[in-house]
């Protein structure tokens, strides 16, 4: 749901209620006080559990197209499900690391895999100083 949509459906919500209230409302007048006072008690109820739930909606957040979960205090995340929730990171970091190292170590070996290349041959000095002579020893390889 969008944003400007659910904003829509909150105020229809609310107008709705409102005009609940008021038709209930006019009713009390007539009522004996034990149960007005019992309906008092109750809407206060109603009101205090409505922003119970408006404020556990709050944990997800739209964040464009999905949703991202908060790390808010009334979460039931344990201490397990913490760790839990931070392994896949660590294990990101880990492999990105290794997929470093394994990428320069392949760096190195072509480094050195051209320059057994060019000591082992013999070629005359204007050789080496030819812009394309790495290119041409890579594709010899």
């Amino acid at each position: 749901m969008t944003n400007a949509l659910l904003n829509k459906t909150t105020a229809l919500q609310d107008r709705r209620g409102l005009k609940l209230a008021s038709y209930l409302s006019v009713g009390t007048a007539e009522l004996p006080h034990d149960i007005s006072e019992r309906l008092r008690v109750a809407r206060t109820q109603a009101l205090s559990q409505r922003k119970i739930t408006k404020l556990g909606a709050r944990t997800v957040t739209p964040n464009g197209g999905s949703a991202a979960l908060t790390w808010g205090h009334d979460e039931s995340l344990g201490l397990w499900g913490r760790i839990g929730s931070i392994i896949p990171l660590i294990a990101l970091v880990i492999g990105l690391l290794f997929i470093n190292s394994m990428q320069n170590d392949n760096r190195a070996r072509e480094l050195a895999e051209v320059d057994v290349a060019i000591l082992t041959d013999v070629l005359p000095p204007a050789a080496f100083a030819d812009p394309g002579f790495i290119q041409f020893l890579k594709a010899e390889l």
